[in-house]
């Protein structure tokens, strides 16, 4: 498969701008897919596209093997980005997207001289102050998906069907056993600006723990928060986007 192939596959285009003059992209979370952010594109205004990375394991790519190292799979992601580096590019990570939009993020400035113009982390604490406590290949498939079922917003339907959660559960594991693994004591800052975005009520991480992401920055930090649990992305889509929107100005 070519170069544009490649990209095709990673990398989901949901809104296109003719002479664009920033790129928006957008990292899924733990056993999500790229299609949770395509109604952004209706939110977003202004010369913006609007891209989002598909992970292998879900949607066209389901029978593609799950990546569960967080090098590997952000050094693939730096592949497929790098014809897009013509035009700033903006970073929206939520939960662990947001640990793999950073990883992307330092790459970038690191080995390609290609700072971020900003890089938002949504639902998640730093990762040198957070980790998945739990070993995903210790527990069974009914364990995992009530923990997730009990961070907040998620389809029912999902949950409910043994058909789904059986085309899930592989790419689940995978994410978590990433997330499991990927222990950064000592990470390195980027110059890139970094913006977070919680819900008040996530189970998930705290004030603190977010905060900690001011650390990973020499380009300056903000906060802001958002009524709702894990997934406030959803109920408070709308608010949501006008910040980001207001921030890429």
């Amino acid at each position: 498969m070519g170069a544009a192939g490649a990209r095709g596959r990673w990398l989901r285009v949901f809104r296109r701008v003719e002479q664009s003059d920033l790129r928006l992209v957008c990292f899924p979370h733990a056993g999500g897919n790229a299609n949770v952010f395509q109604p952004w594109a209706r939110l977003l205004d202004g010369a913006t596209d609007l891209l989002a990375v598909c992970y292998p394991g879900r949607q066209d790519r389901l029978l593609e093997p799950c990546v569960d190292d967080m090098d590997v799979l952000a050094d693939r992601i730096i592949e497929v980005l790098l014809p897009y580096l013509d035009r700033p590019l903006a970073f929206f990570g939520h939960s662990m997207g947001a640990s793999v939009a950073y990883e992307v993020a330092w790459r970038l400035e690191s080995r390609h001289g290609f700072a971020p113009s900003m890089l938002f982390v949504s639902g998640h604490g730093a990762p040198h102050v957070s980790r998945v406590e739990l070993d995903p290949d210790l527990a069974d498939d009914e364990y995992l998906l009530g923990r997730i079922g009990a961070l907040g917003e998620v389809d029912p339907v999902l949950l409910r069907s043994p058909k789904l959660r059986e085309l899930i559960m592989p790419a689940l594991r995978a994410d978590l056993r990433m997330l499991y693994r990927y222990l950064p004591r000592d990470p390195e800052k980027v110059r890139t600006p970094i913006t977070a975005y919680l819900g008040t009520d996530d189970p998930t991480c705290t004030t603190a723990t977010v905060n900690a992401w001011a650390e990973l920055t020499t380009g300056g930090f903000a906060l802001e928060t958002f009524p709702g649990d894990h997934f406030y992305l959803v109920p408070e889509q709308e608010r949501l986007l006008a910040a980001v929107t207001a921030r890429l100005r």
